[in-house]
């Protein structure tokens, strides 16, 4: 499992949500995905809040912290909110403060086909594109808007197998790998559905930051707070 690489660097992926709630599939996408990059952990970026999705509906960042731990336990997934405490906007000035915060890491941005459909429309998408590699999973109904996107035309010259991917001496960017197995049709929404409450049953105790080590604490204003891609 572990692609640790010379030098005591790690190599570990990135998947941003807002996890609300959290379930099997982004569990089961993150596990595939150190299978088949070779990464030593997967780190579950929960996010303060996305201006792409409807405030409607979207449970306090504690409760959907909360959710994604009890996902990951037992596995090689942390989970942070460090978006909040880097106080950054957007995804692209996230990523480049990650890489900045920890040089000895080799990250790659893990994310779905739907997301990569409507990748050009991000802030400075080309940018995070140099930043680090990115591994596109697919995920049922979007892979063909996913091919014909504008952001996908900048990346094909980019593509690579995964197993190239993974015995690459060291990583650099741009590159795109695709990863393809079993559809989940699991999704956030549907569970919202059957169980609009879910948040509610939530322990209202802090959880710790399991990056930062940090509690993360409600703030006044916190369902306000966003996250741009």
């Amino acid at each position: 499992m572990g692609g640790s690489i010379p030098g005591g660097r790690k190599r570990i992926g990135l998947l941003g949500g807002s996890f609300n709630p959290a379930h099997g599939g982004h569990r089961r996408i993150s596990l595939f995905a150190i299978k088949a990059l070779g990464l030593d952990e997967v780190w579950w970026m929960v996010s303060p809040g996305n201006p792409l999705k409807p405030k409607k509906g979207m449970a306090n960042l504690a409760a959907r912290v909360r959710s994604a731990m009890a996902q990951a336990r037992r596995a090689p997934i942390r989970v942070t909110a460090i978006e909040r405490d880097l106080g950054t906007r957007y995804t692209v000035d996230t990523l480049k403060m990650l890489a900045l915060r920890y040089p000895k890491v080799e990250f790659v941005w893990l994310m779905g086909s739907d997301n990569l459909a409507q990748f050009h429309l991000w802030q400075n998408w080309r940018e995070i594109g140099r930043t680090m590699p990115i591994a596109v999973i697919a995920r049922p109904g979007y892979d063909g808007h996913a091919v014909a996107s504008p952001a996908m035309a900048w990346f094909r010259r980019y593509r690579m197998p995964a197993a190239r991917f993974r015995q690459r001496g060291e990583w650099s960017a741009p590159a795109l790998v695709t990863l393809r197995f079993d559809p989940d049709s699991r999704s956030a929404t549907a569970i919202r559905r059957v169980d609009p409450d879910w948040a509610s049953r939530m322990s209202s105790i802090p959880p710790r930051d399991q990056i930062t080590h940090r509690p993360i604490v409600m703030r006044p204003d916190s369902q306000m707070e966003t996250t741009a891609p």
